[in-house]
């Protein structure tokens, strides 16, 4: 199946070139309408629209409601609001469907929609198919008394951080923990402080501060250094950053050492190892180091890598029947509590951890060990194209080299990124292997031929 406009996160690109436009979000709004009344024609449907804080969002959102009413569905406004509170208020008030206007990790001038089921889920193959049809189509208005009628939820905030909340055991408090918050100037700016704070944390903030223009700039999971410089100025125990739209989450500890989405993936699945409630096994991605994939198999867990991206480690996830999946990214799919990644209710799984055992974060990752891995993005160039790039002739031969120089004790990961123009060369090995400067070879490979 040929896809025009969804990726493997939704739509995402920069606005005001296409389909990032006002024209292309209200015909999108419109055909999702239509694709709802098709599904059932005798009643109303209703859909929420929530977004982060770029300021093309509240473009976007007025352009998706008037679609949305234009094809007789009525619209439920959340504001500001991570992505995983969409997911979880789009389930809890039996929505048809949630929109979500973001890119994510991504700097200001993009922009994006991803879409979630009634079940709080990202929507089937085939329903983003039968939209992507609809939009061939002209668009008409119903009529008159029969157009969506518009209202905002405006107790939406309160509702998921009572959620939140909820993810961890009421006999859990944070108390006398100094917890650094960064915020990414994004979506849970307004949520989080107020969850850590609430369980009792001695919150402070960075990054909680935003303007429209400032999301993810030098802040959030993909900047880390604000939040270990912070963290260490003030003799917290530890940070936590998010991402743009609070789906990824990234820890730093008392001294400064990043903790990684393999890491948070390691401490709850041996937590719920442990304790009996893990439910299976864990899946991974092909990015996840080796030292996790062999934590698990010292402890006996089943664990599986899938296609980089959340879409495919929930697709593992639902085929396995298991609850635990994760991104090295910091995309946490915690099954047992939430239908999506959620950067807030991953940390609080981890900070419930910490109290339960009296550790801090290191102490805790004693059990495992990972290899060095290093990771360098390539910007492509204009009219480029990297599935192109990847399969030269030239690229192939320097990644034969480089994968002969580590022989059975490292791997190499070239993959276009599913968000961003770029791609992403990823060399792991042994302690004693030049991690680095094989993917900065490899890099250079590549920007040569984009040359």
């Amino acid at each position: 199946m040929t896809r025009r406009y969804f990726g493997t996160d939704g739509i995402r690109g920069t606005v005001g070139q296409p389909p990032i436009t006002a024209d292309f979000m209200l015909k999108l709004g419109w055909a999702t309408g239509r694709v709802l009344a098709e599904t059932n024609s005798k009643r109303r449907h209703r859909v929420l629209i929530g977004k982060d804080t770029r300021i093309s969002g509240y473009m976007f959102e007025s352009a998706l409601e008037a679609g949305l009413s234009a094809a007789g569905v009525d619209v439920a406004l959340l504001g500001p609001m991570p992505t995983p509170g969409i997911a979880y208020l789009t389930r809890t008030f039996r929505a048809d469907a949630g929109i979500v206007i973001s890119a994510s990790h991504n700097p200001f001038a993009d922009n994006g929609i991803k879409f979630f089921s009634t079940e709080g889920v990202k929507l089937a193959d085939e329903v983003e198919a039968r939209i992507e049809a609809m939009l061939d189509e002209p668009l008409t208005t119903v009529a008159a008394d029969r157009l969506g009628k518009v209202a905002r939820i405006d107790d939406a905030a309160g509702r998921y951080i009572e959620f939140c909340k909820s993810t961890i055991p009421d006999r859990v408090s944070l108390r006398g923990l100094r917890v650094v918050l960064d915020c990414a100037h994004g979506a849970t700016y307004h949520i989080a402080p107020s969850v850590f704070r609430e369980l009792g944390a001695e919150v402070s903030l960075i990054g909680a501060s935003p303007d429209g223009l400032n999301i993810n700039k030098e802040v959030g999971s993909t900047h880390p250094a604000a939040l270990r410089a912070a963290v260490i100025q003030q003799g917290a125990d530890l940070g936590v950053a998010f991402d743009g739209d609070g789906d990824r989450v990234l820890l730093v500890d008392a001294d400064g050492r990043e903790i990684d989405g393999d890491d948070i993936l390691y401490l709850i699945a041996r937590d719920r190892h442990g304790r009996g409630e893990l439910g299976g096994g864990v899946v991974g991605t092909l990015m996840s180091n080796f030292g996790l994939a062999a934590a698990f198999e010292a402890m006996g867990v089943p664990f599986e890598r899938a296609r980089v991206g959340d879409r495919y480690v929930m697709e593992r996830l639902a085929a396995n029947g298991w609850q635990l999946g994760g991104e090295s990214s910091g995309h946490i799919v915690c099954g047992h509590v939430q239908t999506t990644g959620d950067g807030i209710v991953s940390a609080l799984q981890v900070l419930a951890i910490m109290v339960r055992e009296e550790k801090p974060l290191q102490r805790l990752l004693a059990g495992m060990e990972k290899a060095p891995q290093s990771l360098v993005n390539v910007r492509l160039t204009p009219g480029s194209d990297a599935r192109a790039v990847m399969e030269m002739p030239a690229l192939k031969d320097a990644v034969a080299e480089v994968e002969t120089e580590l022989g059975d004790e490292g791997r190499v990961l070239l993959r276009p990124s599913g968000t961003e123009p770029l791609i992403r060369v990823m060399v792991e090995g042994r302690a004693h292997l030049d991690v680095d400067g094989l993917a900065r070879r490899l890099a250079g490979e590549v920007e040569a031929l984009l040359a």
